[in-house]
């Protein structure tokens, strides 16, 4: 099923200091360990798969961090350096001076077999994206992808090594890559630089990327698949459902976008009249969720995933794993796990005729907003025959008089944040509970939009209402599209957009 050729362990051992490597040159579980850690003033620390343990009751001191460090190649921008020709990757702490403080070392290992539960996949030429969480095996998994495709099925393939961890640290790559070239990265930031490099200037067949996981490197992606060379590449996640969310890495699946339906499709559909749709193509034809180092979900044909999550209806995978005697067993399994429910529509309620006092609300607006959602209200002038108040914000904190009298006439008081049309749309959809109302997605741009325009005008950084980072997302591109700026702020679930002139 799996076997390792080799860990190269020996060498890690070496790099180490004596004291804290000679407990684990005769270890039996030696072949599990994962790395050694080492924290300035704490004891040494060995992770294995099944647990960790201390290896000295000495604490680590400046100068075991320092005779690491000497044994080692340069640090690159992500803090991560190697050992030449191992697989082993060694990740620094710095503290604010820039003084490697802390040290994380990373057994590397090549193994063969794990290619096995994807093999087909691989040589049918997809484009094939690994998901998983740290440690689970997907570089380990795309290594052999890169020896398969260039030793067995003799393709050009590049591999794009961002951290070295694919092939090793040095100049001349770890044999467990077989007859893939492998591009070098300067700093992690220029990874979808060298991404457009390769396909450029080394006509690779296939090119082999680990950790997509900027905007910048999600674009590269997307342009050398349009160029017709096969991709393979891993990011973090453990599910399809994951990439969907996930405002930077969801073009990789094709983008979500808000579609407005006709009153007729919507009513065809049985749906909402805004949706959420798949925007384009995936970049990745195949999804592999790594779920442990011998089993894998596969799902062949992302375009149809994703567009079926999307709908609201359950998707269907196909697990694959080792059982008795190395043998591949598969089993198709159904998901519930949906972006977006599609509920039938619920008959029209009855509403009641509301009498409403706003108070530092444009009537005006107010009444439009009404007679555009078909509500049954009438603008009274007084408490006396107020069935609500509707107050802003700013009178709120300004008006406790106004306030004591609706509290002594138990009338229900409504607060709302900012006296814009979106506001006081969605007040009155709260007040009256209605479904009538915009769905969230257009809301929330409309509001954008209204900041956009006040913003442009002169007025100071406007911050919008809470919602999630999909919506955050469409919000920042709108606003990228006026030529403006703007920034995420506040912690979740009240994390918003904030608006800001050039």
């Amino acid at each position: 099923m799996q076997k390792i050729v080799t860990d190269d362990l020996d060498i890690l051992l070496n790099v180490l200091p004596p004291h804290i490597a000679q407990p684990l040159w005769n270890k039996e579980n030696r072949h599990s360990l994962l790395e050694v850690v080492l924290d300035l003033g704490r004891q040494p620390e060995a992770r294995y798969s099944e647990g960790q343990e201390i290896l000295t009751s000495s604490e680590v001191t400046m100068e075991d961090i320092d005779h690491v460090v000497s044994h080692l190649g340069n640090f690159s921008g992500d803090n991560r350096a190697g050992i030449e020709r191992t697989l082993h990757r060694i990740s620094a702490i710095r503290n604010r001076t820039g003084r490697i403080i802390g040290l994380s070392c990373r057994v590397g290992r090549a193994v063969f077999g794990t290619i096995d539960l994807i093999q087909d996949l691989v040589e049918s030429g997809q484009s094939i994206m690994l998901l998983g969480r740290p440690g689970v095996g997907k570089t380990t998994m795309l290594r052999e992808t890169a020896r398969v495709l260039a030793d067995d099925l003799n393709k050009r393939v590049v591999i794009v090594d961002t951290s070295n961890e694919i092939a090793g640290d040095g100049d001349i790559p770890h044999p467990a890559i077989g007859r893939a070239r492998r591009m070098q990265v300067p700093e992690p930031s220029m990874q979808h630089a060298v991404m457009i490099e390769a396909v450029e200037n080394h006509m690779p067949e296939v090119i082999v990327i680990d950790e997509i996981g900027a905007e910048l490197e999600t674009q590269a992606a997307r342009t050398i698949a349009e160029r017709g060379v096969q991709l393979v590449g891993t990011a973090h996640g453990t599910t399809l459902e994951n990439l969907i969310m996930n405002p930077t890495l969801a073009d990789l699946v094709g983008g979500i976008q808000s579609v407005t339906l006709g009153d007729e499709e919507a009513h065809r559909r049985r749906t909402k009249k805004s949706i959420l749709e798949r925007k384009a193509p995936p970049t990745f034809d195949i999804v592999a969720e790594i779920q442990s180092w011998d089993r894998v979900a596969i799902h062949p044909d992302v375009s149809k995933t994703v567009d079926t999550i999307l709908r609201g209806q359950k998707t269907e995978t196909e697990e694959r794993w080792f059982g008795k005697e190395g043998k591949i067993q598969t089993k198709r399994k159904a998901s519930s796990l949906v972006v977006q429910a599609e509920p039938e529509p619920e008959p029209a309620k009855t509403l009641t005729t509301k009498r409403i006092f706003p108070f530092g609300i444009d009537r005006n607006r107010l009444g439009k907003v009404a007679e555009k959602l078909q509500l049954p209200m009438k603008i009274v002038d007084n408490m006396e025959s107020a069935d609500l108040l509707m107050i802003s914000k700013n009178h709120y904190r300004k008006n406790l008089q106004l306030l004591n009298i609706a509290e002594a006439k138990k009338i229900p008081v409504y607060v709302l944040r900012s006296n814009t049309p979106s506001q006081v749309e969605k007040s009155l959809t709260d007040i009256y509970d209605t479904r009538s109302a915009p769905d969230v997605v257009t809301t929330a741009l409309k509001e954008a939009q209204e900041a956009i325009n006040a913003v442009k005008q002169g007025s100071d950084p406007l911050e919008l209402s809470p919602t999630n980072s999909f919506i955050r997302r469409l919000q920042h591109e709108l606003i990228v599209r006026h030529a403006l700026t703007s920034e995420s702020t506040g912690e979740e679930p009240n994390r918003r957009v904030k608006v800001f002139s050039k």
